[in-house]
């Protein structure tokens, strides 16, 4: 599968490493990454437009996941947000379905997880998370 063929997914992880895995894995599905090491960058650059989803962590410095997901609803017109955290709890979780992410993932993540919740992002069908790489 040729890279891009899924979509442009922008994607907001301050941790190097881990934004370097997600780069790798998505590129791997034939997905095309844009990365941002924070909210405030994504925000900045304005790139929504044409993009599959954004994938955010929870915890970044300065503005979190969550008020991100909240900064973008009223802005309008951006793409879903899937949510990742290595912070994860049930109040979280409620939390995070209640503000309208399209999906939630706890670190360690396996890597088909997160393509099916991007997948599910344009399909709308059932996430099926099973086998694949760990993020």
């Amino acid at each position: 599968m040729a890279t891009g063929s899924l979509g442009k997914v922008l994607v907001v992880e301050d941790d190097d490493s881990m934004r370097e895995a997600i780069d790798t894995l998505l590129e791997a599905g034939g997905i095309e990454p844009v990365l941002y090491a924070s909210a405030e960058a994504l925000l900045a650059d304005g790139a929504g437009a044409g993009s599959v989803c954004i994938v955010s962590d929870l915890k970044l410095p300065g503005m979190s996941g969550l008020e991100l997901l909240a900064e973008l609803r009223q802005r309008g017109g951006w793409p879903p947000v899937i949510l990742i955290t290595a912070h994860d709890s049930e109040a979280l979780r409620a939390q995070a379905m209640r503000q309208g992410v399209a999906a939630y993932l706890a670190k360690p993540f396996l890597g088909s997880a997160l393509l099916a919740a991007i997948q599910s992002t344009t399909t709308r069908g059932p996430l099926g998370f099973d086998g694949g790489s760990t993020c």
